[in-house]
């Protein structure tokens, strides 16, 4: 094949060099930091932030490891009722942005609630004759997060289980093995490298979460960094507890992959025969379909239910054209990120593709990270390094003319959409990937020897067959950046809203019915790449069967 010109290779490291000038911001101010701010955070808040992160960093680990791992195995191994409902149901609480969660069961649960409304009109009771758990609190967030997290895990362990060998079960029972024991000597450790990749997705959305802990009022390392920030009028300060932040999604990233190595098991023939599944008796068949429905129940249909009242409860006419107006603003800008973060992945993909240099290849796969990295870490080394280039942008002005200073890269779009971009790279580049792949290299040598040029072969030999993919990017992306709070919440223009945004104002002013307007166009719109992502699963798993 021939090779890649030069000049795409210039520009592969441009973009690298314009997506690290946030983290090594971040950098620079972790080995220079202010010494006055870091010992008053080290004095006062620091300890809490990094002790509540860590503890909820926990629960929800083990919740979504308990949720996540048995039901996968009760899908992937039992026939009892409803189970191939149950396999898709499973997945939807991924379409529920935590924060809306946490808004709904508020609303419910909470004092001024209907549920503790109608259970004192029933007894008589007053506030203070009854005891009642505090949702907005830490076992609150710990409960949300766990509702809608837990896909992550039991995806790749129904993935796994689904791809075992029934030859292993013979084997294990002949042996004089009992089926019961099966899951915990072989199905549990051939399906733990899987658990452990689900579990560290986990892990990583737990401390990259806002929304939630903000409104619980749990004080972790992503709501002190805004606290730092315009609560102490410190940006410093927040960059140096972001790199906290960061340091520990690494480790969370570096765990992964020793977990990983170490295990490593040798699945043969898995793809010959896939599991007969056998169906539960008794009330063992009626437990399993019990403990799914609540899931699914607790995680999608309630709060969904939930949303749908208070949206019939909410004063919509008196700002309808506001809500209008978001939503146009939304689409848009999402289209355009969603957009441009597609085309820069087709063009990471395509000279990966057609370059052999490693250095290139270790490049883009640096550059699809972003996702691992939390929202604010990314818009804090972005207010960061944009204000970097504005002082040089001002001092060019000021060199060349005598025009005022003026903010070019922060305080609008370009901020906005930069950060957009790196957060979500990595969601475009996995289908586009997958995609290459299956494209047979001999097409495009096949296109050379007939005379066109690398230019031409990717026009008229790899976008035809891209063409699916691409649009399943552009989907994916555009839900996860209708979802994204936190760094929209920093880096959006003046006076410039999304749903995200408008929903968590609505919900911090108290107005919580009213903010389930937006959060249903959310959760209306997450629901398709749900849908989808089971569908290309179960036909994987077809495939090998």
């Amino acid at each position: 094949m021939n090779q890649q010109p030069h000049h795409s290779h210039k520009l592969i490291w441009l973009l690298a060099l314009f997506f690290g000038l946030p983290f090594f911001a971040l950098l620079l101010k972790l080995l220079t930091p202010e010494a006055a701010i870091w010992l008053h955070l080290i004095d006062t808040v620091l300890p809490t932030y990094l002790t509540q992160s860590l503890l909820l960093l926990f629960w929800v680990a083990w919740g979504t490891l308990i949720i996540g791992v048995s039901t996968a195995w009760l899908i992937a191994s039992y026939s009892f009722p409803g189970h191939r409902y149950y396999q898709w149901l499973l997945i939807l609480p991924m379409s529920m942005p935590a924060y809306i969660v946490a808004y709904a069961f508020t609303w419910w649960l909470d004092v001024a609630g209907p549920l503790q409304s109608a259970l004192r009109a029933m007894s008589g009771w007053s506030f203070n004759d009854y005891y009642f758990p505090n949702i907005r609190s830490f076992g609150g967030a710990v409960l949300v997060l766990t509702l809608v997290l837990y896909p992550y895990v039991y995806l790749l362990a129904r993935a796994s289980f689904q791809q075992q060998s029934k030859r292993l079960l013979e084997a294990h029972q002949l042996s004089g093995g009992k089926p019961k024991t099966f899951f915990y000597r072989i199905a549990l450790p051939l399906a733990r490298p899987a658990i452990f990749g689900g579990l560290a997705l986990v892990m990583m959305e737990t401390l990259a979460d806002y929304g939630t802990v903000q409104y619980f009022g749990v004080n972790t390392l992503t709501t002190g960094i805004l606290k730092t920030w315009f609560g102490l009028a410190s940006l410093s300060g927040a960059a140096q507890i972001a790199c906290i932040l960061l340091v520990m999604v690494i480790l969370i990233m570096l765990l992964e992959k020793v977990w990983r190595g170490q295990s490593k098991y040798d699945v043969a023939n898995s793809s010959i025969q896939s599991h007969v599944k056998p169906a539960l008796s008794g009330h063992k068949r009626w437990l399993a379909s019990f403990w799914c429905l609540s899931i699914i129940t607790l995680g999608f249909f309630l709060p969904l239910l939930l949303l749908f009242i208070m949206a019939l409860k909410s004063q919509i006419s008196n700002w309808w054209h506001e809500f209008f107006a978001v939503t146009i603003d939304t689409l848009w800008v999402a289209g355009l990120a969603a957009l441009l973060t597609v085309t820069t992945a087709l063009l990471l993909m395509y000279v990966k593709r057609s370059s052999q240099q490693r250095s290139l290849h270790r490049l883009i796969q640096a550059m699809s990270l972003g996702y691992a990295i939390p929202g604010l870490v990314i818009a804090v080394g972005v207010t960061i390094a944009f204000g970097w280039l504005d002082q040089v942008y001002n001092w060019i002005r000021t060199y060349f003319s005598d025009a005022p200073a003026a903010l070019l890269f922060n305080g609008g779009f370009l901020a906005l959409i930069t950060a957009y971009v790196m957060r979500f790279l990595a969601v475009a580049i996995q289908p586009l990937d997958a995609a290459y792949q299956s494209i047979k290299t001999n097409l495009d040598e096949a296109s050379l020897l007939t005379g066109k040029n690398n230019a031409q072969t990717f026009r008229h030999i790899h976008l035809p067959l891209l063409k699916s993919s691409m649009w399943t990017a552009m989907l994916l992306v555009f839900v996860d950046l209708l979802k994204e709070l936190p760094a929209t919440l920093v880096l959006r223009p003046f006076n410039f809203n999304t749903l995200a945004v408008k929903a968590y104002e609505l919900a911090s002013d108290e107005r919580l019915a009213d903010a389930a307007i937006p959060a249903l166009s959310i959760v209306a719109v997450g629901v398709i790449p749900v849908l989808l992502l089971n569908q290309r699963i179960n036909a994987a798993h077809d495939n090998n069967a």
